[in-house]
Protein backbone atom coordinates (compact mmCIF):
# COMPACT_ATOMS: atom_id res chain seq x y z
CA UNK A 1 0.00 0.00 0.00
CA UNK A 2 1.45 3.48 -0.84
CA UNK A 3 2.27 5.54 1.51
CA UNK A 4 2.39 9.65 2.05
CA UNK A 5 6.00 9.58 1.94
CA UNK A 6 5.98 8.02 -1.81
CA UNK A 7 3.24 10.68 -3.05
CA UNK A 8 5.57 13.37 -1.76
CA UNK A 9 8.58 11.84 -3.27
CA UNK A 10 7.03 11.56 -6.73
CA UNK A 11 5.55 14.53 -6.52
CA UNK A 12 8.36 16.31 -6.10
CA UNK A 13 6.35 18.38 -3.13
CA UNK A 14 6.92 18.40 0.78
CA UNK A 15 4.80 16.19 3.08
CA UNK A 16 3.34 19.57 4.45
CA UNK A 17 2.25 19.92 0.74
CA UNK A 18 0.43 16.96 0.24
CA UNK A 19 -1.19 17.39 3.51
CA UNK A 20 -2.17 20.39 2.30
CA UNK A 21 -3.67 19.22 -0.81
CA UNK A 22 -5.72 16.28 0.97
CA UNK A 23 -7.65 18.88 3.13
CA UNK A 24 -8.09 21.14 0.40
CA UNK A 25 -6.07 23.54 1.69
CA UNK A 26 -6.68 27.01 -0.83
CA UNK A 27 -2.88 27.78 -0.13
CA UNK A 28 -1.71 25.22 -2.58
CA UNK A 29 -1.75 26.58 -6.02
CA UNK A 30 -3.62 24.43 -9.04
CA UNK A 31 -0.17 23.64 -10.86
CA UNK A 32 0.83 21.68 -7.27
CA UNK A 33 -2.54 20.20 -6.67
CA UNK A 34 -2.67 18.63 -10.14
CA UNK A 35 0.91 17.43 -9.66
CA UNK A 36 0.17 16.08 -5.99
CA UNK A 37 -3.15 14.71 -7.28
CA UNK A 38 -1.50 13.32 -10.00
CA UNK A 39 1.17 11.36 -7.67
CA UNK A 40 -2.17 9.75 -5.91
CA UNK A 41 -3.83 8.65 -8.93
CA UNK A 42 -0.43 6.67 -10.41
CA UNK A 43 0.53 5.16 -6.83
CA UNK A 44 -3.51 4.22 -5.97
CA UNK A 45 -2.97 6.02 -2.53
CA UNK A 46 -5.69 6.81 -0.70
CA UNK A 47 -5.83 9.10 2.16
CA UNK A 48 -6.34 7.57 5.73
CA UNK A 49 -9.35 9.38 7.09
CA UNK A 50 -9.11 7.66 10.36
CA UNK A 51 -5.46 9.36 10.30
CA UNK A 52 -6.05 12.49 9.44
CA UNK A 53 -9.05 13.13 11.91
CA UNK A 54 -6.12 12.23 14.46
CA UNK A 55 -3.98 14.73 12.57
CA UNK A 56 -7.05 17.85 12.32
CA UNK A 57 -8.88 16.52 15.63
CA UNK A 58 -12.17 16.57 12.94
CA UNK A 59 -13.53 14.08 11.14
CA UNK A 60 -15.21 16.07 8.68
CA UNK A 61 -18.54 14.30 9.86
CA UNK A 62 -21.96 15.11 11.38
CA UNK A 63 -23.75 13.08 13.36
CA UNK A 64 -27.57 12.95 12.79
CA UNK A 65 -30.29 11.37 14.87
CA UNK A 66 -33.71 10.99 14.06
CA UNK A 67 -37.15 9.63 15.45
CA UNK A 68 -37.40 7.24 12.69
CA UNK A 69 -36.32 6.38 9.22
CA UNK A 70 -39.34 5.94 7.20
CA UNK A 71 -41.58 8.43 6.09
CA UNK A 72 -41.63 11.10 4.06
CA UNK A 73 -41.52 14.04 6.79
CA UNK A 74 -37.79 12.44 8.02
CA UNK A 75 -36.43 12.02 4.54
CA UNK A 76 -37.10 15.32 3.86
CA UNK A 77 -35.13 16.27 6.78
CA UNK A 78 -32.03 13.97 6.41
CA UNK A 79 -32.41 15.13 2.43
CA UNK A 80 -31.91 18.52 3.44
CA UNK A 81 -29.16 18.27 5.99
CA UNK A 82 -27.37 15.78 4.03
CA UNK A 83 -26.77 17.78 0.73
CA UNK A 84 -26.15 21.20 2.22
CA UNK A 85 -22.94 19.12 4.22
CA UNK A 86 -22.16 17.12 1.11
CA UNK A 87 -21.70 20.45 -0.51
CA UNK A 88 -19.40 21.33 1.64
CA UNK A 89 -17.56 18.46 1.82
CA UNK A 90 -18.87 16.84 5.14
CA UNK A 91 -20.66 13.64 5.26
CA UNK A 92 -22.91 12.42 7.80
CA UNK A 93 -23.67 9.48 10.03
CA UNK A 94 -27.19 8.57 10.60
CA UNK A 95 -28.89 6.43 14.12
CA UNK A 96 -32.38 6.75 15.31
CA UNK A 97 -33.68 7.18 18.86
CA UNK A 98 -37.52 6.36 17.94
CA UNK A 99 -39.09 8.84 20.48
CA UNK A 100 -37.60 6.59 23.66
CA UNK A 101 -35.79 8.41 26.14
CA UNK A 102 -33.24 5.57 26.63
CA UNK A 103 -32.86 5.46 22.68
CA UNK A 104 -32.29 8.37 22.34
CA UNK A 105 -29.33 8.67 24.59
CA UNK A 106 -28.45 5.66 22.96
CA UNK A 107 -28.01 7.16 19.99
CA UNK A 108 -26.40 10.26 21.10
CA UNK A 109 -23.51 8.39 22.89
CA UNK A 110 -23.15 6.30 19.68
CA UNK A 111 -22.44 9.48 17.64
CA UNK A 112 -20.37 10.68 19.57
CA UNK A 113 -18.11 7.76 20.03
CA UNK A 114 -17.87 8.17 16.24
CA UNK A 115 -16.04 11.30 16.55
CA UNK A 116 -18.16 13.58 14.93
CA UNK A 117 -17.54 16.86 14.89
CA UNK A 118 -20.80 18.08 15.72
CA UNK A 119 -24.43 16.69 16.13
CA UNK A 120 -27.79 17.28 14.30
CA UNK A 121 -30.39 16.06 16.87
CA UNK A 122 -34.55 15.90 16.45
CA UNK A 123 -35.31 14.23 19.80
CA UNK A 124 -38.36 14.16 21.51
CA UNK A 125 -37.97 12.21 24.89
CA UNK A 126 -35.01 13.36 26.52
CA UNK A 127 -35.85 16.97 28.38
CA UNK A 128 -34.75 20.35 28.00
CA UNK A 129 -32.29 19.77 30.88
CA UNK A 130 -30.65 16.88 29.06
CA UNK A 131 -30.11 18.68 26.03
CA UNK A 132 -28.50 21.74 28.13
CA UNK A 133 -26.29 19.80 30.13
CA UNK A 134 -25.60 18.43 26.96
CA UNK A 135 -24.33 21.77 24.87
CA UNK A 136 -22.10 22.03 27.85
CA UNK A 137 -19.48 19.37 26.35
CA UNK A 138 -17.20 19.79 24.04
CA UNK A 139 -18.70 17.91 20.93
CA UNK A 140 -21.49 20.87 19.93
CA UNK A 141 -25.10 20.03 19.17
CA UNK A 142 -27.69 21.40 17.04
CA UNK A 143 -31.59 21.04 17.70
CA UNK A 144 -34.06 20.12 15.11
CA UNK A 145 -37.59 20.69 14.98
CA UNK A 146 -37.66 21.66 18.33
CA UNK A 147 -37.14 25.40 20.78
CA UNK A 148 -35.20 24.96 24.16
CA UNK A 149 -34.81 28.94 25.43
CA UNK A 150 -31.45 28.51 26.84
CA UNK A 151 -30.29 26.67 23.77
CA UNK A 152 -32.15 29.25 21.16
CA UNK A 153 -29.60 29.99 18.78
CA UNK A 154 -28.63 26.27 18.44
CA UNK A 155 -32.09 25.07 17.41
CA UNK A 156 -33.78 25.40 13.97
CA UNK A 157 -37.95 25.26 14.83
CA UNK A 158 -40.91 25.72 13.29
CA UNK A 159 -43.50 28.26 15.13
CA UNK A 160 -45.74 25.25 15.38
CA UNK A 161 -48.42 27.14 17.57
CA UNK A 162 -49.02 29.46 14.43
CA UNK A 163 -49.21 26.62 12.35
CA UNK A 164 -52.69 24.62 14.45
CA UNK A 165 -53.86 28.43 15.06
CA UNK A 166 -53.56 28.46 11.01
CA UNK A 167 -55.15 25.75 10.37
CA UNK A 168 -58.56 25.72 12.37
CA UNK A 169 -58.94 29.87 11.61
CA UNK A 170 -58.90 28.05 8.06
CA UNK A 171 -61.66 25.84 9.23
CA UNK A 172 -63.83 28.68 11.19
CA UNK A 173 -62.86 31.27 8.14
CA UNK A 174 -64.90 28.29 5.77
CA UNK A 175 -68.20 28.71 8.05
CA UNK A 176 -67.32 25.92 10.24
CA UNK A 177 -68.07 25.66 13.64
CA UNK A 178 -68.12 21.77 15.25
CA UNK A 179 -64.51 21.07 14.56
CA UNK A 180 -62.89 18.37 15.60
CA UNK A 181 -59.01 18.13 16.32
CA UNK A 182 -56.64 15.48 15.91
CA UNK A 183 -53.41 16.13 18.10
CA UNK A 184 -49.98 14.28 17.86
CA UNK A 185 -48.64 12.18 21.09
CA UNK A 186 -49.11 14.98 24.31
CA UNK A 187 -45.37 14.35 25.38
CA UNK A 188 -44.21 15.60 22.05
CA UNK A 189 -43.51 19.51 22.32
CA UNK A 190 -44.66 20.28 19.03
CA UNK A 191 -48.00 18.56 19.43
CA UNK A 192 -48.87 20.48 21.97
CA UNK A 193 -48.24 23.57 20.54
CA UNK A 194 -50.19 22.71 17.56
CA UNK A 195 -53.21 22.15 20.18
CA UNK A 196 -52.26 25.71 21.84
CA UNK A 197 -52.83 27.36 18.31
CA UNK A 198 -56.26 24.90 17.85
CA UNK A 199 -57.30 26.79 20.86
CA UNK A 200 -56.39 29.95 20.11
CA UNK A 201 -58.44 29.92 17.27
CA UNK A 202 -61.48 28.81 18.89
CA UNK A 203 -61.07 31.24 22.00
CA UNK A 204 -60.54 34.21 19.58
CA UNK A 205 -63.87 33.37 17.30
CA UNK A 206 -66.17 32.81 20.68
CA UNK A 207 -66.06 29.04 19.57
CA UNK A 208 -65.55 26.82 22.98
CA UNK A 209 -63.30 23.95 23.34
CA UNK A 210 -65.09 20.54 23.82
CA UNK A 211 -62.94 17.75 25.03
CA UNK A 212 -65.20 15.86 22.73
CA UNK A 213 -63.90 17.39 20.37
CA UNK A 214 -60.19 16.23 20.87
CA UNK A 215 -58.49 12.72 20.23
CA UNK A 216 -54.44 12.62 21.09
CA UNK A 217 -53.14 10.55 18.28
CA UNK A 218 -50.19 8.62 17.41
CA UNK A 219 -48.75 10.95 14.01
CA UNK A 220 -49.78 7.56 12.21
CA UNK A 221 -52.13 6.90 9.88
CA UNK A 222 -53.79 4.53 12.54
CA UNK A 223 -54.05 7.70 14.51
CA UNK A 224 -55.75 9.61 11.98
CA UNK A 225 -58.66 6.08 11.81
CA UNK A 226 -59.13 6.13 15.30
CA UNK A 227 -59.27 9.56 16.09
CA UNK A 228 -61.91 10.39 13.57
CA UNK A 229 -63.56 7.06 14.51
CA UNK A 230 -64.29 8.83 18.18
CA UNK A 231 -64.96 11.85 17.33
CA UNK A 232 -68.05 10.65 15.29
CA UNK A 233 -68.88 8.55 17.53
CA UNK A 234 -68.81 12.05 20.27
CA UNK A 235 -70.00 14.06 17.59
CA UNK A 236 -72.34 13.18 15.15
CA UNK A 237 -72.93 16.88 13.84
CA UNK A 238 -69.03 17.03 13.08
CA UNK A 239 -68.55 18.97 10.01
CA UNK A 240 -64.81 19.76 10.58
CA UNK A 241 -61.50 18.21 11.05
CA UNK A 242 -58.00 19.57 11.76
CA UNK A 243 -55.11 16.55 12.12
CA UNK A 244 -51.83 17.28 13.90
CA UNK A 245 -49.97 15.61 10.58
CA UNK A 246 -50.80 14.56 7.06
CA UNK A 247 -50.57 10.93 7.69
CA UNK A 248 -52.97 11.20 10.44
CA UNK A 249 -55.45 13.15 8.06
CA UNK A 250 -54.54 10.92 5.16
CA UNK A 251 -56.17 7.89 7.41
CA UNK A 252 -58.64 10.23 8.53
CA UNK A 253 -59.65 10.80 5.10
CA UNK A 254 -59.48 6.58 4.50
CA UNK A 255 -62.07 6.14 6.73
CA UNK A 256 -64.32 8.51 6.32
CA UNK A 257 -64.74 7.71 3.01
CA UNK A 258 -65.25 4.13 3.99
CA UNK A 259 -67.86 5.08 5.97
CA UNK A 260 -70.35 7.07 3.22
CA UNK A 261 -68.43 10.81 3.83
CA UNK A 262 -68.02 12.59 0.78
CA UNK A 263 -65.18 15.04 1.19
CA UNK A 264 -65.37 17.68 1.64
CA UNK A 265 -69.01 18.25 1.40
CA UNK A 266 -69.77 15.51 4.08
CA UNK A 267 -66.49 16.63 5.73
CA UNK A 268 -63.59 19.06 5.31
CA UNK A 269 -60.31 17.76 6.63
CA UNK A 270 -56.64 19.88 6.94
CA UNK A 271 -53.43 18.53 7.70
CA UNK A 272 -50.23 19.36 8.67
CA UNK A 273 -46.58 19.35 7.37
CA UNK A 274 -47.45 19.35 3.41
CA UNK A 275 -45.51 16.50 2.97
CA UNK A 276 -44.62 15.51 -0.50
CA UNK A 277 -48.04 12.78 -1.03
CA UNK A 278 -50.34 15.59 0.65
CA UNK A 279 -50.93 16.71 -3.48
CA UNK A 280 -51.72 13.09 -4.30
CA UNK A 281 -54.33 12.18 -2.15
CA UNK A 282 -58.01 12.31 -2.94
CA UNK A 283 -58.52 15.01 -2.92
CA UNK A 284 -56.05 16.70 -2.46
CA UNK A 285 -54.91 18.10 1.17
CA UNK A 286 -55.10 20.91 2.09
CA UNK A 287 -52.73 21.62 4.85
CA UNK A 288 -50.16 23.32 6.44
CA UNK A 289 -47.18 23.37 4.92
CA UNK A 290 -43.77 22.71 7.30
CA UNK A 291 -40.44 23.84 5.35
CA UNK A 292 -38.83 20.69 6.66
CA UNK A 293 -36.20 20.53 4.37
CA UNK A 294 -35.07 24.20 3.95
CA UNK A 295 -35.06 23.79 7.67
CA UNK A 296 -32.33 20.66 7.46
CA UNK A 297 -30.53 22.95 5.09
CA UNK A 298 -30.42 25.51 7.58
CA UNK A 299 -29.48 23.06 10.44
CA UNK A 300 -26.50 22.21 8.67
CA UNK A 301 -25.69 25.83 7.58
CA UNK A 302 -25.52 26.23 11.35
CA UNK A 303 -23.37 23.43 12.13
CA UNK A 304 -20.83 24.72 8.98
CA UNK A 305 -20.88 28.68 10.77
CA UNK A 306 -20.37 27.57 14.04
CA UNK A 307 -17.98 24.14 13.68
CA UNK A 308 -15.86 24.92 10.31
CA UNK A 309 -16.43 28.78 10.39
CA UNK A 310 -17.81 28.68 6.95
CA UNK A 311 -18.41 32.90 6.04
CA UNK A 312 -21.45 34.73 4.95
CA UNK A 313 -23.82 31.88 6.05
CA UNK A 314 -27.28 33.60 7.24
CA UNK A 315 -28.73 31.65 9.85
CA UNK A 316 -32.52 31.69 10.25
CA UNK A 317 -33.83 29.85 13.62
CA UNK A 318 -37.68 30.20 13.81
CA UNK A 319 -39.69 29.16 10.21
CA UNK A 320 -43.13 30.19 10.26
CA UNK A 321 -45.94 28.12 8.56
CA UNK A 322 -48.19 29.33 5.65
CA UNK A 323 -51.22 27.91 4.76
CA UNK A 324 -51.43 25.56 1.41
CA UNK A 325 -55.04 25.52 -0.04
CA UNK A 326 -56.10 22.58 -1.56
CA UNK A 327 -59.74 20.54 -2.12
CA UNK A 328 -59.87 18.79 0.92
CA UNK A 329 -61.56 22.16 3.18
CA UNK A 330 -65.00 23.39 1.97
CA UNK A 331 -67.69 25.38 2.74
CA UNK A 332 -70.84 25.31 4.86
Amino acid sequence: MATIYEVSKLAGVSLATVSRVMNKNTRVSEKTRKKVQDAMDQLGYRPNSIAQSLASNRSNSIGILVSELHGPFFGQMMSGIESELRAAGKHVIITTGHSEQEKEIDGIEFLLSRNCDALILHVEAVSDEYLIELSKKSTPIFIMSRYVENLKDRCISLNNEMGGYLATKTLIEKGHSAIGFIGGPEFKADSRSRLQGHRRALKEFNLPFDDKLYFEGDFKETGGIAGLRTLIKNNDQLTALACANDEMASGAMKYAREHGYNLPEGLSIIGFDNIIYASYLYPTLTTIHNPIYEMGHMAAKLALKSVYNVKNLKIQNIFEPTVIERNSVGSV
